[in-house]
């Protein structure tokens, strides 16, 4: 089906694996088609309830992007480049109303980092390695990078990371915010399907609000206060809130059908 990805649905987790382990799982133009149109499917598919996103092999998660399709490029097509990723790929991820949780598996670097940085959550193993080293090409972040490391980390190590270029372990990144957990790398996909399982038996509606108010907060929307309100109030006309408190009430596990 697709030329430059992976997939595997099994028990509600959709697994979508970058595979192109030759180029280090290298961001072209044919990734971000497909990560597009499988993000897209995973949407619309109800079958699938969580999405774990993670890279082929042993070495990387994504390494970056496929820096030969830049030589081409002028002013216009670098700024289309970055919007079309944006728009297809990374902003899709972000505000998808159902669990991306990032597999970190190896270098996570440029727009690789900020693929994963792009999904809801992320985990890591041992080996990981995080960086922005786009000005070692004379550029900056393009798809989102300066933004979300900066919502993730903080302001003052994102500039020091973004101005040397260097790279942080995962147990750095976990130390400061940007990976949830550190598994060894023969444990990180078992492990991140633990996670998303475990999220699969909480209320489908409610997830999905959760993902809309944090994105909001983090993003310092004014208006997050009285949105989280309206979504509170807008999930008391669900079944799966009746079926939560009589649950709750009844000393029993809640059943939830995304209703």
């Amino acid at each position: 089906m697709y030329q430059t990805l992976l997939t595997e649905l099994q028990d509600g987790t959709l697994v979508i694996t970058v595979n192109r382990p030759d180029k280090m799982n290298a961001l072209n133009k044919d990734v971000i088609e497909e990560l597009g149109q499988a993000m897209d499917a995973a949407i619309a598919n109800a079958d699938v309830k969580t999405i774990l996103l993670t890279g082929a092999g042993e070495k990387a998660f994504v390494a970056g992007a496929d820096i030969s399709e830049f030589t081409s490029l002028d002013a216009n097509g670098g700024a289309a480049l970055a919007q079309k990723g944006q728009d297809h790929v990374f902003d899709k991820i972000e505000n998808c109303p159902k669990p991306v949780i990032a597999a970190v598996n190896g270098f996570s670097l440029g727009g690789g980092c900020e693929l994963a940085m792009a999904c809801h959550f992320r985990v890591a193993s041992e080996n990981a390695k995080f960086g922005q080293p786009e000005v070692n090409l004379g550029l900056i972040p393009g798809y989102g990078g300066t933004q979300r490391l900066t919502q993730l980390i903080g302001k003052g190590k994102t500039m020091e990371l973004m101005m040397t270029g260097d790279m942080i372990s995962a147990t750095e990144a976990k130390e400061r915010g940007l990976v949830n957990h550190v598994f060894p790398l023969a444990d990180l996909l078992a492990e991140a399907k633990k996670i998303a399982q475990k999220i699969q038996t909480k209320a489908p509606l409610a997830i999905a609000e959760v993902i809309a108010c944090v994105n909001e907060a983090a993003k310092s929307n004014p208006a997050g206060f009285s949105n989280e309100i309206a979504r509170f109030g807008k999930l008391f006309a669900t079944l799966d809130m009746k079926e939560g408190v009589n649950a709750f009430l009844e000393k029993r596990k809640a059943i939830f059908k995304g209703e």
